[in-house]
């Protein structure tokens, strides 16, 4: 169990699952939901001060780099025209509603970039994409046990 337990909160702070795919693999795992819900919703939480940190501190330097600059400004782009105009007509509203989707491509990890890139108050970004993680984790949560309860 403990093992399912980790590598659940492996796959909520990674960006290619984040809570929306470690809360599923811990429930699959037979974890209790209560802790997989808790350890995944707290794992993804995490990756917004990691973010932070590394947007204003480590992507400077990086930049530098031509394949790093260039892939970069991919993903900037694609965080700017995915949430960009939901996000500044929005403003701390449409974070939360970005984040809250749980589909590919939303998410704190571009939360985080569209916070950085509009200049969004760093603690109105964070409450911003902790109650959108919520709320995502709460979905993805309530669909997979009802799911599981489906096929039982």
């Amino acid at each position: 169990m403990i093992k399912a337990i980790i590598i659940a909160i492996l796959w909520s702070i990674s960006p290619f699952g984040e809570a929306k795919v470690g809360i599923p693999y811990g429930i699959l795992n037979n974890v209790n939901i209560y802790v997989v819900f808790t350890v995944c919703f707290i794992a993804n939480v995490l990756v917004f001060p990691i973010m932070m940190f590394f947007l204003e501190h480590i992507n400077r330097h990086l930049l530098k780099w031509n394949p790093y600059k260039k892939s970069a400004l991919f993903v900037a782009r694609r965080a700017k025209t995915g949430s960009g105009a939901q996000i500044k007509k929005y403003g701390f509203w449409g974070l939360i509603l970005f984040v809250m989707i749980p589909l590919p491509g939303t998410g704190v990890y571009a939360g985080s970039i569209a916070s950085y890139i509009f200049k969004i108050e760093k603690r109105k970004a964070f409450l911003g994409n902790v109650i959108g993680i919520f709320f995502s984790s709460i979905i993805v949560w309530v669909a997979t046990i009802a799911s599981m309860q489906g096929l039982g």
